[in-house]
């Protein structure tokens, strides 16, 4: 039998309850894709982070109920959370390297954490009818396209009062986020996932790697503080570095444990 450990983080958040979570389990190896698979379906988190200690730092992996991803923000800070507070590391530095978007740089000041991301430039689209449907809105600022669709609403209030078909919009083929400009912050947004079991993901880091250099180009800004106005919410440091941005945010541990694997199910 192998006993894996296991942590369960609060991520951009200070405190129990918030931001948004991830499952995070320290390998001494690789297990198989399809055991790593089945490990987040039965977590039944939105991701599940997996890292492997080598010469140069880490390997990291996140996995959804689906499958792989290509990038996962907040697992990537709850994943540096575990490795700061509890795996005995000396630095104020962790390196990741990851299959898709290379090398991630993850740096502790004080209780709050910065992930270094590639930026991603967004394009206009036309969006399809089925998008706005689903949304439930006619009218809108613009439409955008990366990984994910991004669309831009005039104020908070408008992203805050949207009620979904989330599911609907799986047809779509890509994530959807909604931004506006916020009260108290720079911008807000929410995040919708069709197709996974969290169709409404709490505090998305990944999405900020198209949000930052959109807003910072709007708002001419660099450095600036935006809010995942979701159920849960979350706060996110961000400045704009033009190829990259910069993510910051806090963590909290909520539960800390065991998965035991048994031979035949590796």
């Amino acid at each position: 039998m192998q006993e894996i450990p296991f942590y369960m983080v609060d991520a951009f958040s200070d405190r129990t309850f918030g931001g948004n979570a991830a499952a995070v389990c320290p390998l001494v190896e690789w297990l198989p894709d399809a055991t790593l698979l089945k490990m987040a379906q039965e977590h039944n988190q939105s991701e599940t982070a997996f890292f492997v200690r080598t010469d140069g730092g880490f390997e990291l992996r996140w996995f959804t109920t689906q499958g792989e991803i290509n990038l996962c923000g907040h697992a990537t800070l709850a994943s540096a959370h575990v490795i700061f507070e509890f795996l005995d590391y000396p630095h104020t530095e962790i390196r990741f390297s990851t299959r898709f978007v290379g090398e991630l740089i993850v740096t502790r000041s004080g209780d709050w954490l910065t992930l270094n991301f590639p930026a991603w430039k967004t394009e206009p689209a036309d969006p399809p009818a089925l998008l706005l449907k689903a949304l439930g809105i006619e009218n809108y600022e613009e439409v955008r396209v990366a990984r994910d669709y991004l669309l831009v609403l005039n104020n908070q209030q408008q992203v805050e009062a949207l009620t979904p078909d989330i599911h609907a919009m799986l047809p779509l083929g890509k994530m959807v986020c909604v931004t506006a400009p916020g009260d108290k912050h720079d911008f807000v947004s929410r995040f919708f996932c069709p197709g996974e079991s969290v169709a409404e993901d709490p505090v998305t880091g990944s999405a900020h790697s198209m949000l930052i250099p959109y807003w910072g180009e709007k708002l001419s800004k660099t450095q600036m503080m935006a809010r995942q106005v979701s159920a849960r919410g979350g706060e996110l440091r961000c400045e704009w570095k033009g190829d990259r941005v910069l993510i910051g945010g806090q963590a909290t541990t909520y539960l800390i444990g065991s998965v035991f694997l048994r031979e035949g199910e590796m």
